[in-house]
């Protein structure tokens, strides 16, 4: 094996802790929302089961009586009934899971657009943080070659001139030939 990246591979930073327990907090957000709306459609899909089951059994019980021709419209007439508003409930509960899949559908797709923005993000950062390291050395050695400059110019300036030589503790004074001079004096 190598430490080469494979070039079919694009090169993602990993993600810190917090962004990953981020994502897992809002994948597990979405699932118990799912999971609960699932649980709900359960509930009513087992009310329209057994409201299904007694219209069957009220079905073979009326076909059970003597009178069959009798009981049969009225019958029919009830299982519609019971059958036309489980169905219509069913339709509502199937309309409310689709509308929920779709929600989710779209949340996750916002989700993972955002994630794919801050890798993309991240990753354009960390190629400028590279490209300013190029630039390093050269301004560590400008400063050093500042830092030479003046410490060979700076007290000869500051020597120059009575004002800046009485700022660094010495004393402005003519020598014996006349030229003016800064001087420190040992005590």
């Amino acid at each position: 094996m190598t430490d080469t990246p494979d070039p079919d591979q694009p090169e993602f930073p990993a993600l810190s802790d917090a962004e990953l327990r981020e994502t897992l907090d809002l994948m597990a957000t979405a699932v118990a929302s799912m999971s609960n709306r699932i649980d709900e459609l359960q509930s009513v899909a087992k009310k329209q089961i057994a409201v299904s089951t007694e219209a069957r059994i009220a079905a073979f019980a009326a076909r059970d009586q003597s009178n069959p021709k009798k009981y049969g419209e009225l019958i029919g007439q009830t299982v519609d009934r019971g059958i036309a508003d489980s169905l219509k409930r069913l339709n509502k509960a199937a309309g409310v899971l689709l509308d929920s899949a779709e929600r989710s559908s779209a949340s996750f797709q916002e989700t993972t657009t955002a994630h794919s923005n801050t890798l993309r993000l991240i990753a354009d950062l960390r190629e400028k943080q590279r490209q300013d390291r190029r630039w390093l050395p050269w301004v560590g050695l400008g400063g050093v070659v500042l830092a030479l400059v003046l410490t060979v110019t700076l007290p000869r300036f500051l020597a120059s001139n009575p004002t800046t030589c009485a700022l660094i503790g010495a004393t402005w004074t003519a020598t014996s030939t006349g030229v003016n001079a800064c001087v420190f004096y040992g005590e």
